[in-house]
């Protein structure tokens, strides 16, 4: 056996040894992921715009929530569905919060802010890759790894919610739904239809499901002339924070094998 067949093996072994702290991705999953970044625009924006923080204040304190979240997700020593859920929802809100920063304060736009926030993104990816030789979020079990997995997720969220506002501004909060929930479809049927890399989908699906759910949090709290609902943003947020965690009471959740396991040693 080569050396690196030796350590293709160690890391697969490492990685069925080691319990993940994140959830197995079933429809339950996506379900509380759409309804966390629909929190994540309608919490972020009562911060930023109901209560008049800024954008810039916002992100802080979002943002230095998301690290204590952060931290305490990596020292735990498995996986807790409240802890793994309100680290999603800190990650959702903050790059709400950052988004709206980069596509507004600094002036670039929404094509500019998507574009830098694309970067980002692909960036987190390639040098988690380089490093790792693996972005599969089955791999998800050393503390090196979680911070990858972290920041991705929060660039992520963020380039979500930059690409959900763009076709917002552009087409309306209800077509702009629409569009990012075909756009799943397709992925959904890719997954059940095609060879294409579990790996690529499942990041794929989780960009797309964050502009589902700023159109869908812009939906509810908009003005009714702008095409919105006009509910409060503190009572949609409370809402869909009560739908959030009667799903984590009530809808079994268990760490588990993600899309892309048996790709973990490529």
């Amino acid at each position: 056996m080569t050396a690196g067949s030796w350590s293709n093996c160690k890391m697969r072994d490492v990685v069925a040894r080691t319990p993940s702290k994140v959830p197995e991705v079933t429809l339950i999953f996506w379900i509380i992921k759409i309804a966390a970044t629909t929190l994540g625009e309608t919490g972020g924006d009562t911060v930023t715009m109901t209560l008049n923080w800024g954008y810039l204040l916002g992100t802080a304190l979002f943002l230095s929530l998301l690290v204590a979240l952060v931290v305490c997700q990596i020292v735990a020593k498995k996986f807790h569905p409240l802890l793994y859920w309100a680290t999603i929802i800190a990650s959702t809100t903050a790059g709400t919060t950052m988004a709206d920063f980069a596509d507004r304060s600094l002036g670039i736009g929404y094509a500019g802010g998507s574009s830098l926030l694309f970067a980002c993104v692909i960036a987190t990816l390639g040098a988690w890759y380089w490093s790792q030789g693996s972005i599969s979020v089955a791999t998800v079990t050393t503390p090196k790894v979680e911070a990858f997995y972290w920041v991705a997720i929060t660039f992520s969220q963020t380039l979500g919610t930059a690409l959900g506002d763009w076709m917002a501004d552009g087409t309306g909060y209800e077509h702009g739904a629409f569009v990012f929930a075909a756009g799943l479809a397709l992925l959904a049927a890719a997954y059940f239809f095609t060879n294409i890399s579990r790996v690529f989908l499942f990041w794929a699906a989780f960009i797309l499901t964050r502009p589902l759910g700023a159109s869908v949090g812009d939906f509810l709290d908009k003005p009714v002339s702008d095409g919105g609902l006009a509910f409060s943003r503190p009572l949609a947020s409370a809402i869909i924070a009560a739908f959030i965690i009667l799903c984590i009471l009530v809808l079994p959740q268990r760490a588990g094998q993600h899309p892309g396991a048996a790709e973990t040693a490529a």
